[in-house]
């Protein structure tokens, strides 16, 4: 052993903490140690020298060097590892070794390179990157048939294993260092001469089984040929980009009159999309629009996104890991992780206005309704941006996200979009493809999807039976609770997040299966039948209702965030199956029933500054670029984590900083694609499909006021009408699209 089996423990706790999750094997084996050692009487007690030793690599590059240069006389399997070698590699270490004797700069930035024991170990500081890039800089033109280039890669101590544990996730107590040496030389014969070295200078007699060097961690400079794939996504991109430039120059710069413009080139001008992007409406001049969901929706975006930063942030390398430990014991790390309810806010908010926007429709439409246009638009709504979306993840973040741990911290595996990405086109990955998602946070587009194809169906029925077909969406919505309640007790799931609500069995039973998401839904159906039947009439509560109903919502949403605060402690007891089934069944009902509230009391004057806050201009930008944001945010976090070249310092603060940095760059990009492909997609939409068009209403047949604002109102202003008095949408422009929740702690993603 090398060092203390107590301190290790520590740290094995601080990595199961930013773990994605851990099993119970793995948790039986770190209760089966304690303090000060093993249980088993067999282990031999750690000693100070054990420590002493490990420390001895601090100055591994230095010591390599010192070691190396006697090394042909003292070992004779150094001659057996040279006639093994290439003979490239055998030139190009004799040089490194004769510039780096004589101080040559390129020989001393190699070394330099190398990384050392962190310091701090004992602290959760585990990883020591060395420098990336200076490595990879070295270029040393030797002759014209000899060039030596620095290739950098990483090696690792198996901690856990010279404690004799196995468990995946102990792996995470593992050290890792850097090391810099030719490209020529490969990783096997570099773990050979570090063998060697390390044999000295620790005096074992078989260094071999103390470390490796990961094959795939290994970089040089040289980057391989695009592939075909990437060659036309980047052409893709690229051609958009210009029919934006070009059509832009044209609408500012050539037409002055702007009625004459093609709708050719409106369409894909930024400037046009950018003035429908940033136009606000004053709520005080369109009392018929539910100003609130815009809030609702932009604050639960922010959810999904502090959510998923915090969990990058956990997973990341820091250099006070263990100070997860003390995280997880503070109540504001409930609100991370129990993030996903924002997912439920989407479901109801989706739910809401497909009911209260179509029931509307198929009155002025005396109950026709064109249903495959519903699901062409809403097709056609939803996939090239998510087509765009897997060929950017997948052939460009590898090209933009290099660094020296890019693969560890990685996120996802977006190879697999390779040979899964059809099950997205088809919205049907959360069934089809849970263990291979291609772009894993598009799993709530699947939900959303299906839920829709029931939409038309659901509508016609409160339509044609109103409170009688509500009675049996109610009677659905209890069926499909108390499945998902059966589901949790026969299969004996633990549902919270540390003890077992991450594995993969768990999140494609309960989280990912559209029938357990549906209960949000419906009763944001629900409550939209509702609206609509008191739809302009003016509700008189007395202050003792409005205080009740404020009350019991807030009861309701902190009930749900904290109600299992008690077993956030890791190695804590789990709560019991039933605990776990009523806890997971009731909030997917009882939060999106304080949702109700707070659209009741915000649309009906009883929202006071909750209802101010929500239904401020300032968030109907950010609500209608919300689907962008969520499709990229990932991306941005995903780069953000990949090209990291030194361990960060883990704090709510340092959480924080990265959130808005990640925020701020996901609006940029959101904006981006926004301008440029996902709205001239839809308004090419909207040029090859006539019949979407609305028919020109005039005062007298609608009873509308001629004022500018109420004749050219914005789309994303009527997803959220209510009221009669206004001109509406067509059905299939009803719903807007919600964002994701990876779960944010949600690692299954």
């Amino acid at each position: 052993m090398v060092v203390a089996v107590g301190s290790l423990f520590i740290i094995g706790l601080a990595a199961l903490g930013a773990a994605e999750v851990p099993g119970l094997t793995d948790y039986q084996q770190l209760k089966e140690l304690n303090f000060y050692g093993f249980n088993s009487e067999n282990s031999e007690a750690p000693t100070m020298a054990d420590y002493q030793r490990l420390m001895k690599l601090r100055s591994l590059g230095m010591e390599f060097f010192h070691q190396f240069k006697n090394i042909s006389t003292t070992e004779p399997q150094f001659l057996d590892e040279l006639e093994r070698a290439d003979s490239s590699c055998i030139l190009d270490m004799k040089q490194f070794m004769e510039d780096l004797t004589s101080a040559k700069f390129w020989a001393i930035s190699m070394i330099d390179s190398w990384g050392t024991i962190p310091s701090g170990y004992l602290y959760g500081n585990r990883v020591d990157m060395g420098n990336y890039d200076q490595c990879l800089s070295v270029d040393r033109t030797v002759s014209e048939s000899q060039n030596i280039k620095g290739k950098y890669c990483m090696m690792e101590l198996p901690v856990a294993k010279w404690l004799g544990l196995n468990a995946p996730i102990l792996s995470m107590i593992n050290i890792k260092t850097a090391l810099c040496f030719p490209s020529s030389c490969s990783p096997e014969f570099m773990e050979n001469l570090v063998a060697l070295v390390l044999k000295g200078l620790l005096g074992v007699s078989d260094p071999s089984s103390m470390f490796f060097i990961n094959q795939e961690s290994c970089k040089t400079k040289d980057d391989p040929p695009l592939s075909t794939t990437t060659i036309v996504t980047i052409a893709l991109v690229s051609v958009f980009c210009v029919l934006a430039v070009l059509c832009t120059a044209c609408d500012y710069f050539w037409c002055q009159n702007q009625s004459k413009i093609p709708r050719v080139v409106k369409v894909f001008s930024v400037r046009t999309n950018s003035k429908e992007l940033f136009s606000v409406v004053d709520p005080k001049s369109t009392p018929n629009v539910i100003h609130c969901i815009h809030g609702l929706r932009c604050m639960s975006l922010i959810w999904v996104i502090v959510g998923h930063e915090y969990t990058d942030t956990v997973m990341s390398y820091t250099i006070n890991r263990i100070k997860v430990l003390s995280w997880f014991r503070k109540p504001f790390s409930s609100f991370i992780i129990y993030a996903p309810f924002s997912v439920d806010t989407f479901l109801f908010i989706t739910g809401l206005l497909l009911v209260v926007i179509g029931l509307r429709s198929l009155e002025r439409a005396k109950g026709k309704l064109n249903i495959p246009m519903m699901y062409l638009h809403r097709y056609l709504r939803l996939t090239p941006i998510v087509a765009v979306a897997i060929l950017v993840y997948m052939q460009l973040l590898p090209l933009i996200s290099k660094g020296p741990v890019s693969q560890d911290l990685a996120l996802f595996d977006y190879s697999v979009c390779s040979k899964s990405w059809y099950w997205n086109m088809l919205f049907v990955q959360n069934y089809a493809a849970v263990s291979e998602i291609c772009l894993p946070h598009t799993w709530y587009l699947a939900v959303d999807m299906q839920l829709y194809i029931l939409a038309p169906f659901l509508l016609l029925a409160l339509y044609k039976w109103g409170a009688k077909a509500a009675g049996a969406v109610l009677v659905l919505m209890l069926l499909l609770s108390a499945c998902l309640f059966t589901t949790i007790m026969t299969n004996d799931f633990k549902v919270t997040f540390l003890h077992g609500g991450q594995l993969p069995e768990v999140q494609k039973k309960l989280y990912f299966a559209t029938h357990n998401h549906a209960a949000p839904w419906l009763v944001g159906t629900l409550f939209g039948y509702f609206m609509h039947r008191i739809r302009g009439a003016k509700v008189e509560l007395k202050w003792q209702a409005v205080w009740a109903g404020w009350l019991l919502c807030l009861a309701m949403m902190f009930t749900a965030i904290f109600s299992m605060f008690k077993f956030n402690k890791l190695l804590a007891p789990s709560p019991t199956v039933l605990e776990g089934a009523f806890f997971y069944t009731l909030t997917r009902v009882g939060w999106p029933l304080a949702m109700c509230w707070v659209v009741f009391a915000c649309v009906h004057g009883y929202g006071g500054m909750a209802n101010s806050f929500l239904s401020s201009p300032m968030w109907q930008p950010l609500s209608r670029i919300s689907y962008s944001a969520y499709i990229w945010h990932i991306f941005i976090q995903e780069v953000n984590h990949r090209r990291i070249r030194t361990s960060a310092n883990f704090s709510d603060y340092d959480a924080m900083l990265n959130f808005w940095g990640c925020f701020g760059f996901t609006l940029v990009m959101s904006y981006a694609f926004y301008v440029t492909i996902e709205a001239p997609l839809a308004g090419l939409e909207n040029l090859l499909l006539p019949s979407r068009k609305k028919p020109t209403k005039t005062r007298e047949t609608e009873g509308q006021p001629q004022n500018k604002e109420d004749t050219q109102k914005i789309p994303s202003e009527d997803q959220n009408a209510i009221l009669p008095e206004k001109i509406q949408p067509d059905l299939e422009q009803a719903t807007a699209t919600s964002i994701e929740s990876r779960d944010n702690l949600q690692q299954s993603d």
